[in-house]
């Protein structure tokens, strides 16, 4: 018994240093060569200062500026939230319906023929993991109108930045190209500062 004990108590030991500690350096070591700006968490600088990651979302308050997503965790990537309310939920009923008074009341002084059934989804509704940084092309098309107003831009000229900002499908042919809203308002700030 005793040398049972013995050898289990060695493979529990042998097990945490090499699966506990040796891989994840390792791992860890192969990310900072190859991957060094994935590995520290993508983050975007703009005049000097780190202002966010291209990976998270994050709230941007204002009119100058396009909106992410809703997020119920306020865009913490460390507590990432994704409330499993099904269709048939009174809760998520009313919660979208709030996202999209507020989405028209926002938009609407600047996008007159703007109605509620032309609001995209992803305006009024959480991704699933409540802090995608991308919003759909529909969805930057109909905030350009304020932004541009606001910044006093051509509607052109924002679309051209929207494009700019935009990623494509992945690998090609998954998803649905988003435009990453973070990079979207560094651009507008390099071009008319507020």
């Amino acid at each position: 018994m005793r040398r049972d004990l013995l050898t289990s108590l060695t493979a529990v030991v042998a097990m945490t240093v090499v699966l506990g500690l040796a891989y994840p350096l390792a791992i860890a070591g192969v990310a900072q060569v190859l991957f060094p700006g994935s590995a520290n968490g993508s983050k975007v600088s703009f005049e000097g200062r780190v202002v966010g990651s291209e990976l998270i979302g994050q709230e941007f308050g204002g009119s100058a500026f396009f909106h992410s997503r809703p997020s119920a965790t306020e865009y913490s990537g460390n507590v990432t939230f994704f409330g499993n309310a099904g269709p048939n939920s009174a809760a998520a009923r009313d919660a979208v319906r709030e996202s999209l008074a507020a989405y028209v009341r926002r938009e609407k002084p600047y996008d007159g023929s703007l109605t509620a059934g032309r609001v995209p989804v992803d305006a009024v509704t959480e991704s699933a993991s409540g802090v995608d940084p991308h919003i759909s092309e529909a969805n930057a098309r109909i905030q350009a109108h304020r932004v541009a107003a606001v910044r006093r831009l051509s509607l052109a000229r924002v679309e051209e930045l929207i494009g700019e900002s935009t990623d494509g499908r992945s690998l090609g042919l998954l998803g649905e190209p988003g435009v990453n809203v973070l990079r979207l308002n560094i651009a507008l700030e390099e071009e008319a500062p507020r």
